[in-house]
């Protein structure tokens, strides 16, 4: 069994949205939808498919650094502001199955280096393109609406 879903968005997704100054309702149901189909919400954390809630690859990890991070140093100072002190200069991959709040950041990151146009929150196809796109190129759309369904319950607004 994986994290609740109003949990980790409460406590793990919105806050580290707000940290980077990135927050939004798409921001944080694309995460969680992406959580959701990656990593059921936590239940596994670690694949060869790659590490933590959002199964983000070490060479995809290394490469937003390189190719993203390393050209605004500010952005790259915020992001690494999560990663452990010590941890994360031993193991920096770990960080994504250990560190939550990190590995979201990450994940955000590899969202806004690959996409310029995000749909609507409620928008979950569109949410699913996005998914498919950075995330799981060869995966279908309704892998990430099937996990939605099974692992975030609807809100109470939309009952």
């Amino acid at each position: 069994m994986g994290i609740a879903a109003s949990d980790l968005c409460q406590h793990v997704i919105r806050p580290t949205l707000m940290y980077l100054g990135r927050h939004s309702a798409t921001a944080e149901a694309l995460l969680l939808g992406t959580a959701a189909s990656q990593s059921a919400l936590g239940s596994a954390l670690d694949g060869t498919q790659g590490h933590g809630l959002y199964r983000i690859s070490e060479s995809r990890h290394q490469r937003l650094w390189d190719l993203h991070l390393a050209r605004d140093p500010d952005l790259a100072s915020l992001v690494r502001g999560l990663a452990s002190q010590h941890a994360f200069l031993a193991a920096p991959h770990l960080e994504l199955t250990v560190n939550l709040r990190y590995a979201t950041a990450i994940a955000w990151m590899l969202v806004e280096s690959e996409t310029a146009i995000l749909p609507e929150a409620d928008d979950l196809h569109g949410l699913a393109r996005i998914w498919r796109q950075v995330f799981q190129p060869h995966g279908r759309l309704c892998d990430f609406l099937n996990a939605w369904q099974q692992c975030i319950p609807p809100s109470p607004q939309a009952a």
